[in-house]
């Protein structure tokens, strides 16, 4: 039996939705989300989530997984895209992988969570080391432990470098040895092939669509469900609350950006997240040729370039 997997990928904004349900109409598949904001309920407006009529003309996976209080991660996504996975094939339906969310994208090419146990301790210790003190003794901290380098390591980072420490403290070993096992471990999905598709826009077309994207979801009550997300719990879960249309709403909310500042302010955020974006793929996703997707046919998606 085929394990094969599709995953289509592509900038915020790009028309991944669109493509992704002719795509899976004419293949009879069913497509597994692959953003990191579909998981919470509510969530809606603001993350462009497909519409009821979007997702009765395709089954769905791992949408509307919990409440937005709740943090998630990639092994629990891992998890359960694995089950989800497992039932698709089983049943010989295609499987649709889709969305633009990096780190999640990766796990179907190649490990992104190690094994490695963090007591709760070290991390609080670490963490509120850096919330009183800030980097600097903690990169210096990393370094005595690491004489033979931190290799490629971006040490201005909070997150990277609480996360080398966190392992190092734990383990005992050098960040090189830990890294070097890492890179050898397989991906969670290494017993399938996966066919990719990254879709792009000329710049300025993708310009176009983001500003119009923007305009509608606060036409369409981006504030209001901002509203009803607060007693949900949005700000207890940075991921969700830090999020592009959200972390700006918030904003305006607490009387931090005007009004009439609001669209423009999410337009340039998203931008900068495309340029992120189109960076990521090239640099962590595997070799591929991108796709035009204002002439895309759902047919061609996954054939060869020419």
């Amino acid at each position: 039996m085929s394990r094969l997997l599709h995953v289509l990928t592509g900038c915020t904004a790009v028309g991944k939705t669109e493509l992704a349900l002719r795509w899976a109409e004419a293949n009879g598949a069913e497509i597994i989300s692959c953003d990191s904001l579909l998981f919470y309920r509510g969530m809606d407006i603001g993350t462009a989530k497909p519409t009821p009529a979007e997702l009765a003309r395709v089954p769905h996976h791992l949408i509307d997984l919990c409440e937005v209080r709740t943090r998630m991660d990639v092994t629990y996504y891992v998890t359960m895209a694995r089950v989800v996975v497992e039932d698709l094939l089983a049943r010989g339906r295609p499987v649709l992988v889709t969305g633009g969310s990096g780190f999640y994208l990766k796990a179907f090419f190649a490990a992104v969570a190690d094994d490695v146990a963090v007591p709760a301790e070290l991390r609080a210790e670490l963490r509120g080391r850096w919330a009183q003190g800030g980097l600097e003794g903690l990169v210096a901290e990393l370094r005595g432990l690491n004489p033979g380098g931190l290799g490629a390591l971006d040490a201005c980072n909070p997150r990277r470098v609480l996360r080398a420490l966190e392992r190092c403290r734990a383990t005992g070993r050098p960040l090189l040895e830990l890294q070097a096992e890492f890179a050898a471990r397989p991906g969670p999905f290494a017993d399938c092939e996966v066919r990719l598709c990254v879709l792009e826009r000329e710049p300025a077309e993708l310009a176009g669509r983001i500003e119009a994207r923007v305009h509608a979801m606060l036409h369409a009550g981006l504030v209001d469900e901002v509203r009803r997300l607060l007693p949900a719990g949005l700000r207890e879960n940075p991921s969700a609350a830090r999020a592009i249309g959200y972390r700006e709403t918030l904003d305006f909310l607490d009387g931090k950006l005007p009004e009439a500042e609001l669209a423009g302010t999410i337009i340039g955020n998203t931008r900068a997240l495309v340029r992120k974006q189109r960076t990521w793929f090239k640099t962590q996703l595997p070799a591929h040729q991108p796709k035009p997707a204002a002439t895309a046919e759902p047919a061609a998606l996954f054939c060869p370039a020419r």
